[in-house]
């Protein structure tokens, strides 16, 4: 028995109950966040954010309307029309009107945020139909909620692994520009003397 089935047994030996995803999690509407200008600039501070694929759309040097987000007060992005979401801990503009800010709800049985965004990322629905999502369908969606000791466990054990996928895959991207470098200077013979008929056909 690992230590989070040791914890369930001790906290909540009768299980964890699921609760809808909306009473643990608020909502505010992007409008006053909004990117007034797209004329985006590497050299700005401000990132202009989007809950898909692209996330980061470019950088802003508007100084009003940021929100505010950070490592102690993160955010998740919610896109309203195709339920993509970001985790966000860092300062930043909106593109969309569709985007959604979710954070934890004041409760007494509150939520740990983090521990959201993992069951968020559980929660197995494609939208077929494009209208706004959250309000009606997604935060109707039930997910465990287990004493707060236990969600912060279940955080700690999956940042880790993110953490090494992570690194995992920096590391791979080192070894596929090495692989490019050196196959390319193992193929470049025009450096030791061959001619155009030393090229590969």
């Amino acid at each position: 028995m690992n230590k989070i089935d040791e914890m369930i047994k001790c906290l909540c030996p009768d299980g964890v109950e699921y609760k809808a995803l909306g009473e643990y999690i608020k909502y505010e509407q992007p409008t006053k966040y909004l990117v007034s200008s797209t004329s985006y600039n590497d050299l700005f501070q401000t990132p202009v954010l989007t809950a898909g694929q692209t996330f980061i759309l470019g950088y802003t040097d508007e100084v009003e309307g940021i929100y505010q987000a950070s490592e102690d007060c993160p955010v998740i992005i919610f896109d309203d029309f195709t339920t993509a979401f970001k985790w966000v801990d860092f300062p930043f503009k909106a593109k969309s009107s569709a985007m959604k800010m979710l954070t934890a709800a004041e409760r007494e049985d509150s939520i740990n945020l983090r521990y959201a965004f993992y069951a968020m990322q559980c929660i197995n629905y494609e939208p077929e139909d494009h209208k706004r999502h959250w309000i009606g369908m997604y935060s109707q969606f039930r997910i465990p909620v287990p004493p707060m000791e236990i969600q912060e466990e279940i955080v700690r054990v999956l940042d880790s692994f993110a953490e090494l996928e992570a690194e995992l895959e920096a590391e791979l991207e080192a070894r596929k520009a090495q692989y490019a470098y050196y196959r390319d200077k193992l193929l470049d013979f025009s450096s030791r003397g061959g001619g155009a008929s030393d090229a590969i056909r």
